[in-house]
Formats: C-alpha cells, structure tokens, sequence
C-alpha cells in the first residue's frame, strides 16, 4: 500500500510539474497544427486529465511531456474527425500524417511566442488580449490572473471567455503575424510578458513556490525573443532590462526559512552581477527623451541595484521616477509605490496621507494593506499597524510573504506591553 501511495504521489507530482512547465508549449504547437485555441486548451486539459488517470497506475512514461503532447495531438485528431461537419478542419487533420515539411513559420519561430503575437489582435480589447494570453500562455489560471488585475475571478472568467468569444465571431484568424503587424501587437505582448514575470517572481497561489523560476525564465526568454524582433523599439529593452534586474535580485528574496526578504534587508553579495550589468547596458543604450513605462521601472529598479548599501540608496531620484511614471502611467499602484519612495525621502506620515487616499481602489489588495502596516509601524501607532498586517496576512497568496508579514506583526508590542 505504501508502494503505490509513492508512486501516486510521484506521478501527481510529476503532472503537476509538467503542467507548469511544458501547458504553453503544448497549447501553441496545437494552436499551430490546428488553428484553433479552444481546441487547443481543451485537448491539452483533456491529455493531462488522462495522465492524471493513468500514470498512477501505469507508472510515470520516460518522456512525460512528449506524452502528455503526443495524447492531445491524437485526441484532436478524433474530435475532428467526429465533426462531420468541420470537413476542412477534418481535412488538416489528416494532412498531419502527411511527408510534406511544415509550412513556414514566418517571422516569428518560436510556438510560444508565435501564439503571443496572434492572442495578442489588436481587435480584442487590451485587458482581454492580456487576460486570454495568460490563461493561454501563461498556463495561469482564472484566480491568478484576477489577482494580477485586481478584479473577482468570476470577473476575470467573464473576460476571457469574451475574448475567444470575440475571436470565433470577429473571424480572427489565427495566421503568422507579418513582420508589419508586430507593432500594433506590442503592447499587448509587453503587458503579458511583465505579467507572466511578475506572477513567477511573486506566485500568488499558496500552494506554489515562492518563486517560479520556470515562468521568469520563460518571460525572459521570451522578451529576448521578442527584441530580436523589433530591437529598435525602446519599450522591448526597457522591459528586458527590468526584468534582468530583478531577476539579478531572486536569489536573496527568499530566506533559508522560506521567508520573503524584504530589499533593504538582502544581502547584495548575492546579487548576480552578470544580469545586473546586462539590465544596466539596455538601459545606457536606450533612448532618455520620452522614456515609457518598463524604461521607467527599470531605471528604477537601477537605482537600487546600483547602491552598495540600503542605506545608500537615492531616494530622491527614485521619487522623481515615480512621478515621471505617474504620468506615463497613471494607476494606484503606482502611486502606492511612491509614496513608499515618499516615506523614506521625506517621511512616513506625508506617505500615510498619500496610502490613505488610495482605500477605496486598494482595499482588497494585499500590499496595500502591507505597506500601510509598514508606515503605521514607522509613525508609532502599533495597534493600527496589527490591524493592518492581519489584513494583510489575510489577502496575501504567497507563503514567504505571509510568513514575512506574519513575523513584522507578531515584533509589535501588544497591548500589555510585550511582543507577541
């Protein structure tokens, strides 16, 4: 009994593994073969469910990917087969058997990326061009994606699923974008790229990792891809930049404890130094005049990278930046970081007033809550502070950050006097 309860538990682990790693993969080789995205994400859901099914029994396959691909290729094939009434698609089926080389792949090589630029049609509107390339692309799922967006997750499901609604209505094809169509998708790329980045540098499900280096990996990866395309285009190196300095950061996030270690408090010996250099080269070659939004968060980011010590770090110019972004980019969550840079600049009670003004769109949002509890904290007014951590601690889907949050309020002094 123990045998087997290992080896189940070896092929779960094995599926969940593969899932996180190879669903992008699998999803863009059968939107490729197949033209079509619902078919694409529903035989590769179908061809995971069967390894749920049958690798516990059966034993985990030597090439579990090439599996989990071969099973969704075949079980396409039968769906249209049945559909009499998709002869065309019928058709292509068939020709999968056939000798002929594949057709061109046009500008773009690479499957992942390719399906980046055709989710990615300027006929979708923006949140939903993003949104249905993370669940996608990104493999994230319904409630991950919300988070990202700061919206319900019936909310983010209602826009997705407008989305493929307005690809099968619209007749939007899913071609090899021209070498001309890549602009006007950019954006759209860009904001997924950052998003995909973002969620394996922070995962937001309390069941993952802290860090999911197979989805920063794939981000940067994948924009260095996207540079080669358009390496004129400023925006491309300012997120590439970005996100070399941050990732430069990754090995001194999280403590041995499984602890998320806040950036004053890491140790920058083990700062990679060979991203950093990289990120900081993109910036001095990228254009100063009219700088957007990745070019702006990653000169940012070279602030911090750039100080020896905490201590050392210009704070000033940091402000500035966020200001220039503000414009740029005018959200709350940009203004809740500045007024981080704020609190250590000028102090944190003027940052307080500023985090104050932003509950009624940041209330559900966990770092609110957190950098609130963080400068209730510097003002001395403890008990507010707790009050704030525990929400926090309540939104937050990442264990290193709870647990992070979890110590800050549990240092405060409580009622009688003692830390709790």
């Amino acid at each position: 009994m123990t045998l087997y309860q290992d080896s189940s538990a070896d092929a779960m682990a094995a599926i969940t593994r593969v899932h996180r790693e190879e669903w992008a993969r699998i999803v863009a080789g059968l939107t490729r073969r197949f033209g079509d995205l619902d078919l694409a994400e529903e035989m590769t859901a179908d061809a995971f469910a069967a390894a749920v099914e049958h690798w516990p029994d059966h034993g985990i396959p030597p090439n579990p990917a090439g599996w989990v691909t071969t099973t969704a290729n075949r079980r396409a094939i039968d769906r249209l087969r049945r559909e009499a009434h998709r002869d065309d698609k019928h058709r292509e089926a068939i020709m999968l058997h056939d000798p002929e080389p594949a057709p061109p792949v046009g500008v773009i090589e690479d499957d992942r990326l390719r399906l980046l630029f055709i989710c990615c049609h300027p006929a979708l509107p923006l949140e939903g061009r993003v949104a249905l390339t993370l669940r996608m692309l990104g493999g994230l799922t319904v409630a991950e994606i919300a988070h990202a967006f700061l919206v319900q997750d019936t909310t983010m499901g209602q826009r997705i699923s407008r989305a493929k609604a307005k690809i099968t209505s619209a007749g939007i094809p899913f071609t090899i974008p021209a070498a001309e169509d890549l602009p006007a998708r950019i954006d759209g790329v860009l904001a997924v790229l950052y998003l995909v980045f973002n969620e394996g540098y922070l995962a937001t499900g309390p069941d993952m990792p802290p860090i999911r280096r197979e989805l920063t990996a794939e981000a940067i990866r994948l924009t260095r891809l996207t540079r080669e395309l358009l390496p004129n285009d400023p925006e491309v190196a300012g997120l590439l930049a970005l996100m070399l300095l941050t990732e430069a950061r990754s090995a001194a996030r999280v403590s041995a404890d499984g602890e998320l270690v806040r950036l004053d408090e890491q140790d920058r010996g083990a700062w990679d130094r060979v991203l950093i250099a990289e990120g900081l080269q993109l910036l001095d070659a990228a254009p100063s005049i009219r700088p957007g939004r990745y070019l702006l968060l990653a000169a940012i980011n070279a602030v911090h990278v750039t100080a020896p010590h905490a201590r050392d770090t210009d704070w000033a110019r940091i402000v500035t930046l966020y200001s220039r972004l503000e414009e740029v980019d005018p959200s709350p969550i940009v203004t809740l970081n500045k007024a981080i840079a704020i609190s250590e600049h000028d102090s944190p009670d003027v940052a307080l007033a500023i985090v104050d003004r932003l509950a009624d769109r940041l209330d559900g949002f966990h770092a609110y809550h957190a950098t609130r509890a963080e400068l209730l904290r510097a003002t001395g007014r403890s008990a507010d502070a707790r009050s704030a951590y525990d929400r926090a601690i309540e939104l937050a889907g990442n264990a290193a950050e709870t647990a992070h949050l979890i110590r800050r309020r549990n240092q405060l002094a409580t009622p009688n006097g003692a830390p709790s």
